[in-house]
């Protein structure tokens, strides 16, 4: 399944600084393991690095493949059992989440679910009168991706771990944001989890589950930067990216 590693594949996706290899996982780790859950070994060894510069972890033998590869080898019949709450669970509790944020700021923000696999908070939103639309790279659309936005809001939940090219992300959320509006994104932090010539033992460190981008707060200020946009975590795993505050946005920063 992997090639060799090629030393190119250890520069960092974020700060180009070349990383050093941190350990080695079976390809079937997921975060099921978080839950006591532990699949059958595959025999793929999967390799994460540590920039030392900026402290982004990430699976450089997964950072190239296509998107056909990540259907057939992640996101497949299969991957309901490594993440059983990302189909209605997570969704939902975020839509609750979002109703609490947004208050009467709900129904008319224009809100773009980035990453939202088949759409359920986007609908939930929508049938409730929010402006809510999603799109997922994983699944088929009849609309362009570029052909959608400004939007005051993008929120993504657990995708940013996902994605191979971190600034390519950023770039994509940046072009379909309105100047005035805000990213509204979860990924859980990794400050105190990647740890130089220590076993690798974090539960998010889930190559099976498409975990392959890892980020602590200091790589997240610098992708913000690059983007002039200002990083604030509200909490370990929930992050906002901002260059002005909108009105309807204030209270969460103020919290």
């Amino acid at each position: 399944m992997q090639p060799s590693l090629d030393p190119a594949d250890l520069a960092c996706p974020v700060c180009h600084h070349t990383a050093d290899l941190l350990d080695v996982v079976d390809f079937n780790t997921s975060c099921e393991q978080a839950r006591g859950r532990h699949f059958a070994l595959s025999g793929v060894a999967v390799y994460y690095a540590l920039c030392g510069n900026c402290g982004f972890g990430f699976a450089p033998q997964m950072r190239h493949w296509t998107t056909e590869q990540w259907k057939e080898r992640v996101y497949n019949t299969d991957y309901a059992r490594v993440d059983p709450d990302h189909a209605q669970r997570r969704p939902l509790a975020n839509v609750a989440l979002l109703r609490e944020l947004l208050g009467t700021y709900a129904t008319k923000l224009r809100h773009l679910d980035y990453g939202g696999g088949t759409g359920l908070l986007a609908a939930t939103l929508a049938k409730a009168g929010c402006r809510s639309v999603n799109w997922d790279p994983m699944v088929s659309h009849a609309r362009d991706l570029a052909t959608l936005g400004p939007f005051d809001l993008i929120t993504a939940f657990e995708v940013a771990e996902h994605a191979p090219d971190p600034q390519a992300l950023f770039a994509t959320w940046r072009s379909l944001l309105d100047p005035g509006g805000v990213v509204l994104f979860s990924t859980l932090l990794s400050d105190g989890h990647l740890i130089p010539n220590q076993r690798l033992n974090w539960w998010y460190a889930a190559p099976r589950n498409g975990h392959v981008s890892l980020y602590n707060a200091k790589c997240l200020d610098h992708l913000a930067r690059l983007h002039d946009w200002k990083c604030t975590s509200l909490t370990p795993s929930l992050h906002i990216l901002h260059a002005e505050v909108p009105p309807w946005a204030a209270k969460w920063l103020s919290g």
